[in-house]
């Protein structure tokens, strides 16, 4: 039970790294980053045991959820901004020829 909210806690990390990520231009390694946060979700969402034996585990699962589809959401305006910004420096160079 420890080990499985110790890794349901580790979404917070897992978020952290991923914005740091995005603030570096890293975007490659932010989607492998939300990709093992996503791993560790559904991983723990195959545990269903008693609140009383897993401690708890099924609200950090909920917590993390919420992690899960923020940080997605994230990455995804950060991608959408990386092509439009790409998309507009093609555009100023034919511009200029």
């Amino acid at each position: 039970a420890a080990w499985l909210n110790g890794l349901a806690e580790a979404g917070g990390e897992f978020r952290r790294h991923v914005l740091d990520s995005i603030r570096e231009g890293a975007l490659e390694e932010a989607e492998r980053f939300l990709g093992a946060m996503e791993e560790a979700y559904y991983a723990l969402m195959g545990f269903d045991y008693p609140g009383a034996i897993d401690r708890g585990l099924r609200g950090r699962c909920d917590a993390l959820r919420g992690m899960l589809e923020r940080t997605r959401g994230d990455l995804t305006n950060a991608l959408r901004q990386a092509r439009l910004e790409e998309r507009l420096r093609q555009m100023e160079e034919s511009a200029g020829e």
